[in-house]
């Protein structure tokens, strides 16, 4: 085959991949000369946030009680430029959000204005996390710290990335709550949807496999295991065929529920206070409170 037809082939390839039907959808021009947002950058910008609600666990190991407030300011504003780049890119994806923008609320001040909403959040994010290690540590025998929690357990990278990807998605950013939550999935095997709504001591034992869902609500003192489904059952459609978006369709779990492995929940359902699903069941109905759903022999 010679150099001429290899060459044809090519032509002939990227004018087929040219043509404005084959990227249909799947082609997004960048706004204003901004690029979406990075993952490399976002992944920074974790880094960062956990070395702010746990210092001395990530980022500089070498941190102490004197050093601190100087590390805390320095990683602060840090986290500050980086996310008010990346909320820009986010807004830019999705230009509508920038609508009643007047000329004095440009771009570079929407975004550095939600960036310095969401550093304003991060003592409660750290106090909610603080909950989370609680719940963490006083589920399983095995812990020896909870350091060793802070340190080891999926659960707390899963969570905290879902809670600080849950604040930017209540402040109206798109694209990079979604962006962050899948980074958590791909690193614990815990897929959290950043507008499900968690309560204080939540934990999830082992963690892979585990899904939960946009519209889900969860309580305090609530406990998952592996492999547990918090789901949604066949989405409705519209006149068109189309999946009807935004419905609240995912479980609602009440205080102190226990969901043991493997467990499928589905729908718009309620697991009353206090609450026992057994492993490998799937439940499709409300359980009242104290309930106990479990195999039968």
């Amino acid at each position: 085959m010679s150099s001429q037809h290899f060459n044809d082939i090519l032509t002939e390839t990227v004018d087929r991949l040219s043509e404005p039907a084959s990227y249909k959808d799947l082609f997004h021009q960048h706004r204003e000369g901004i690029s979406l947002p990075s993952g490399k950058i976002l992944c920074e910008i974790v880094n960062i946030a956990r070395s702010v609600i746990f210092p001395g666990y990530y980022g500089n190991s070498c941190v102490n009680a004197h050093t601190l407030k100087y590390h805390l300011g320095v990683n602060v504003e840090r986290l500050h430029d980086l996310l008010s780049e990346q909320i820009r890119a986010g807004l830019a994806f999705e230009r509508h959000d920038m609508s009643g923008c007047g000329k004095a609320d440009s771009a570079d001040t929407q975004s550095g204005r939600l960036a310095t909403e969401f550093i304003s959040r991060l003592p409660e994010i750290r106090r909610m996390l603080a909950t989370d290690v609680i719940a963490a540590y006083n589920g399983d025998p095995a812990a020896k710290s909870h350091g060793e929690i802070i340190s080891c357990y999926p659960v707390i990278k899963a969570l905290t990335n879902y809670r600080i990807a849950h604040e930017l998605l209540m402040l109206g950013i798109p694209l990079i709550p979604r962006i962050l939550t899948e980074m958590a999935h791909s690193e614990t095997g815990i897929d959290i949807h950043p507008g499900a709504t968690i309560g204080e001591y939540f934990t999830i034992d082992h963690g892979t496999g585990v899904v939960i869902g946009e519209t889900c609500v969860i309580g305090n003192n609530v406990k998952l295991y592996q492999g547990v489904t918090l789901g949604a059952k066949s989405f409705p459609l519209d006149e068109e065929g189309n999946p009807i978006k935004g419905i609240a369709r995912h479980p609602i779990l009440e205080d102190n529920v226990i969901v043991y492995s493997n467990a499928t929940i589905l729908g718009r359902i309620t697991i009353g206070r206090g609450a026992t699903i057994g492993g490998n069941i799937w439940v499709t109905e409300d359980v009242p409170a104290n309930g106990r759903v479990v195999q039968r022999r």
